[in-house]
């Protein structure tokens, strides 16, 4: 080994005198790997000042021990806590996550999916809305984190959008409003909210509508209010598609003047930490999203311990946190 080159795998097994794999063994903390051995390996990585990598790991042996996990957008806070729960879930058995984001690799020939596969992930987890034409081979364990969009053989774990769009209504109802707004994005997610808020309304209130095409961003939820009150100046509460959308629709009211909540009542969804400031104090469906990545995570072990499961979907209720930036009418 030349002065300055990191330690390889192999360098280690030299030193120990053992095989790569059982290198690897080691690493992954196996119970099949004798005590004398397993000093002689961990002294010649601590001389060695070994680092290990976890592409060497898993071609060495048999399991990575690494979940790949692909999300929509970093920007969005909501990750934050699906991350919380899925590590909660995964880090008890010995995995690890590695995660990209989608967004950030719009530009890229290669696809997150593609350089994990590359990496021979033991599972892979497509946090919000997948690609309909995601081409994961059918040995790779696979769930859906928060969309609602199926894939064969994919588990699903997923907020129950529909009935979080109905807590909605119900509280905003509640309040005393009638003349309703929804702001939302091209998102199956925004879609069943906002199906879930106008069954609910029913013929209680009237609800103004407007869809922005693209992502679900602080931008859009500034445009999207901005046109829902141009086109219907009387509307007196506005529910959100999304937590970030509503920070945009509180920033568009303050530039026209209106007041939070005394004139204009505004939700989102999805309780995300930025709401639960007291600076912000948005009043928020919370998708539970710590549950959301939990599940996910419980699901993903299940289907590497069987790969022939059936596919499922779980629903996680929502739940309502009000605070002051709705009120009575």
């Amino acid at each position: 080994m030349g002065a300055g080159k990191p330690a390889t795998i192999y360098d280690v097994a030299a030193r120990a005198g053992v095989s790569k794999s059982l290198v690897s063994l080691v690493l992954q903390r196996s119970p099949r790997v004798s005590q004398q051995r397993r000093e002689a390996v961990l002294k010649a990585i601590q001389e060695l000042d070994y680092r290990p990598s976890t592409a060497a790991v898993s071609l060495a042996g048999t399991r990575s021990r690494t979940i790949g996990v692909v999300l929509d957008d970093f920007r969005n806070q909501w990750f934050v806590d699906l991350l919380t729960g899925l590590r909660e879930a995964l880090q008890d058995q010995g995995h690890r996550l590695v995660v990209a984001d989608r967004f950030l690799n719009t530009g890229l020939d290669a696809s997150p999916v593609e350089g994990f596969l590359s990496m021979r992930v033991e599972g892979l987890v497509i946090a919000g809305e997948p690609d309909t034409d995601l081409a994961i081979p059918a040995s790779t364990p696979l769930v859906i984190a928060g969309g609602r969009l199926s894939i064969p053989r994919a588990d699903t774990v997923a907020n129950d959008d529909r009935a979080g769009g109905g807590m909605a209504a119900e509280h905003l109802l509640g309040l005393g409003h009638v003349r309703l707004g929804f702001i939302g994005a091209s998102s199956a997610a925004s879609a069943e909210r906002r199906s879930g808020f106008e069954a609910a309304v029913g013929a209680a209130a009237d609800v103004a509508v407007t869809i922005l095409p693209g992502e679900a961003t602080e931008d859009a939820g500034s445009r999207a209010v901005a046109q829902l009150l141009d086109d219907h100046p009387d509307v007196t509460a506005v529910f959100a598609a999304n937590d970030v959308m509503a920070l945009g629709a509180l920033s568009e009211l303050a530039a026209r003047g209106l007041r939070v909540p005394e004139d204009v009542s505004v939700m989102g969804y999805d309780d995300t930490p930025l709401a639960a400031t007291r600076y912000v104090g948005l009043t928020s469906i919370d998708d539970r999203s710590v549950e959301i990545g939990r599940g996910a995570g419980e699901r993903l072990l299940a289907r590497i311990a069987d790969p022939g499961l059936a596919a499922t979907e779980v629903l996680v209720e929502p739940r309502l946190v009000a605070r002051r930036t709705t009120a009575a009418r």
